[in-house]
């Protein structure tokens, strides 16, 4: 791992930024995932062999994904992590970039979701409906771009599967780049400007620190192209 992805370090947790196209953890021979660079970077910084390496995950980002993610260095530290990742103690922030004909300028958005493990997709449903899952989270359109796009702004209160591009999608504001939960129109717009990667990042986290108590904010500008086309069609504009 790049030394410049370590936003923050010590000796109960590490904090990074996750690239677009890496996996969080994964079991796959070969393929590269967040867990495995960071342990080869703490082996390479000389770690002490004579204690246990230890590299606890405590949220996921799906693998098309950038953005910010905390992970814990001992278990004491992974415990506390995950129980502020479990409440309200651990805010997720992201922005993305959406199409749509119509902008709702805030809202909250409130669904169902049913995961398909066969198909790898989740998709909203009633929610007597047997494994249906509670998804929240509240968006802000911060600046409408070209082409109908918005930049907006989307606080995430549950970790549901896919959980903001399908209740984005259902509420008329797919995300650019996204192929699978975009209706055709979105798509068409997507390959029309070339944008290959899904148009979300995970650009601000904010939890206490689980040895010290401090509250502490990270955040980082998205790498993705659709973040730079829509910023460059204002400065035009």
């Amino acid at each position: 791992m790049n030394s410049n992805r370590i936003l923050y370090e010590d000796n109960d947790i590490i904090v990074c930024h996750k690239p677009a196209g890496i996996a969080t953890q994964t079991a796959r021979v070969g393929q590269a995932d967040m867990v495995s660079e960071i342990t080869n970077y703490l082996k390479a910084g000389g770690f002490d062999k004579k204690k246990s390496l230890y590299v606890g995950v405590i949220h996921r980002l799906d693998q098309p994904v950038e953005g910010i993610l905390v992970f814990a260095k001992n278990k004491a530290a992974a415990a506390d992590l995950s129980r502020q990742a479990a409440g309200d103690a651990m805010e997720k922030e992201y922005l993305a970039v959406v199409c749509g004909k119509l902008f709702s300028q805030a809202g909250e958005l409130k669904d169902y979701l049913l995961k398909d493990g066969r198909t790898n997709i989740s998709r909203i449903v009633p929610p007597e409906v047997k494994g249906a899952k509670e998804a929240r989270l509240s968006y802000e359109i911060l600046s409408e771009g070209p082409y109908g796009t918005a930049l907006a702004r989307i606080r995430l209160y549950t970790g549901r599967h896919h959980q903001i591009r399908v209740q984005m999608a259902n509420a008329g504001m797919p995300l650019l780049g996204d192929r699978k939960y975009a209706g055709e129109e979105a798509v068409s717009l997507s390959l029309q400007l070339g944008i290959k990667e899904i148009a979300l990042c995970a650009y601000r986290l904010t939890f206490t620190h689980p040895k010290t108590g401090k509250r502490m904010r990270f955040e980082i500008s998205p790498e993705g192209k659709a973040f730079h086309k829509i910023q460059n069609g204002r400065n035009q504009g």
